[in-house]
């Protein structure tokens, strides 16, 4: 993720071993904000690497229905629900993503939770 951070010129911060966030320049001087956990998925006994990116906090105003469907037409995230918030979220095995892959969906997380928090809020808080 530091790597991509430097070719895109965003910013990279590693807290620890397990997290790091990457600030993702988007379009016309917007940013977004993905987080990276690595984690042991305990069904599988193998190693992930989540990548989410926050919207906004759930409201009674936001259409579910809506976002369900709109997670058949991404290909690596989907919308997900954490902590009363409303993320973009996509999960991919250590042991199989490649660095082009990674990118990728670190793309498309950043700019569909971009593009959302922006249509669900008007605003870039993320």
């Amino acid at each position: 993720m530091e790597k991509f951070a430097r070719e895109i010129n965003g910013q990279f911060s590693q807290y620890d071993q397990m997290k790091s966030v990457l600030i993702v320049p988007l379009w016309k001087g917007r940013f977004q904000t993905v987080v990276g956990v690595v984690k042991e998925l305990e069904q599988f006994g193998r190693n992930a690497i989540s990548l989410s990116s926050r919207i906004c906090p759930l409201s009674p105003e936001i259409n579910m229905e809506e976002l369900l469907r709109k997670n058949s037409s991404l290909c690596y995230a989907r919308f997900a629900i954490e902590d009363q918030t409303l993320k973009v979220q996509a999960t991919a095995l250590m042991d199989q993503i490649t660095e082009a892959v990674l990118k990728e969906i670190i793309m498309e997380v950043a700019a569909t939770a971009d593009k959302w928090e922006y249509q669900l809020t008007g605003k870039d808080v993320n």
